[in-house]
């Protein structure tokens, strides 16, 4: 999968791994680089819908990103890159045509 940051900070915490562990600590951190391997390793977003993580649509103001679970109730958030954004008929995303995303924050949105 293709991969763009929506800032500089999402970057560093994720190619750093100091930066992450500083940020989020060691265990997350860790969890983190996990998730990020599935991720780059995945030809599309498909391949990882019972992944662990729990990769999951987002509702309401994030409609249209999507998150995957760390540690707790912290989510690393990203959205597609693909443009236009690969939609089924229904309006959901067409996980299966998603082969960009760009990361988007770290945060616990609960």
């Amino acid at each position: 999968m293709e991969i763009t940051y929506a800032n500089s900070r999402i970057q560093k915490i994720c190619t750093n791994d100091k930066v992450a562990q500083k940020i989020l600590g060691r265990m997350c951190a860790g969890i983190l680089k996990d998730r990020l391997e599935d991720i780059e390793g995945a030809e599309n977003l498909e391949k990882l819908r019972f992944a662990p993580g729990h990769y999951h649509e987002l509702a309401g103001d994030r409609k249209g990103q999507l998150a995957c679970s760390l540690l707790g109730l912290t989510r690393l958030i990203f959205s597609p890159g693909n443009v236009p954004r690969p939609t089924k008929n229904d309006g959901g995303l067409d996980w299966s045509k998603i082969t960009k995303i760009e990361h988007i924050e770290i945060v616990n949105y609960h």
